[in-house]
């Protein structure tokens, strides 16, 4: 993945002021910090000619916003890993969708294929290659829940780095970057998992009302607290 600074001009065009990779473990706003600018939002993910995704972010020249905290590199509970144990080293890319319609908000479980079986998050899953991130968010949305969605726009870049034990069993490095859109469903139906057999477990709709008491991952609560108040 590539990321790619523009920031305005005041005018009818935008600047690119700066383009990184994003580095193993590295987070976004931090790649953006280290080249002298902030985040004001995410505008666009898209795979290039190249094959490559590259994530578009509106920025602004610092003002003495201090360097956002690294989140550090974390561990599924109760892992023991061997003092020469070989680690798979893996960045994932994966696009979701905060889907919302008359009766609520989407939501899927987490299956025991998981490291957080039972907790709740969006619909969505990593992206296939040569597949654009938007087109890859109707087909989880589909896949998981048999809901057909409006994508909006892109709201939200999360990043997550830790070591543990992969749906495979093999041990990882991993990075999941989630690209998290928001979307509509016009005519909601009664959500059924289509992909049986992998990471969701089931879906419902939650009454908006009610989100707060669901048992949603960590990332997944603390991001609708800000998208949905």
């Amino acid at each position: 993945m590539r990321v790619v600074g523009l920031t305005d001009d005041g005018g009818d065009s935008a600047s690119t002021v700066f383009v990184h990779p994003l580095a193993h473990g590295a987070d976004p706003t931090v790649v953006a910090h280290d080249a002298g600018w902030a985040v004001v939002r995410p505008l666009s993910a898209d795979r290039g000619p190249d094959g490559e995704i590259v994530l578009t972010l509106r920025v602004r020249a610092l003002d003495g916003e201090p360097r956002p905290p690294d989140p550090g590199r974390g561990r599924d509970a109760g892992l023991q890993l061997p003092p020469d144990a070989e680690l798979e080293v893996r960045q994932r890319v994966a696009a979701y969708a905060v889907v919302l319609s008359d009766r609520g908000l989407l939501a899927t479980e987490y299956s025991d294929r998981t490291a957080v079986p039972g907790r709740w998050g969006m619909p969505g899953g990593g992206i296939d290659a040569d597949e654009q991130p938007a087109d890859a968010v109707l087909r989880e949305v589909g896949e998981e829940t048999d809901q057909s969605v409006v994508l909006d726009d892109l709201v939200s870049v999360q990043t997550s780095h830790w070591v543990g034990r992969s749906p495979r069993g093999t041990l990882e490095d991993f990075q999941a970057v989630r690209l998290v859109y928001r979307a509509t469903c016009p005519e909601p139906r009664e959500p059924r998992v289509l992909d049986v057999g992998g990471t969701t477990e089931s879906a419902r709709w939650v009454p908006l009302a009610t989100w707060p008491q669901v048992p949603w991952t960590h990332n997944w609560e603390q991001l609708l607290g800000e998208l949905l108040r």
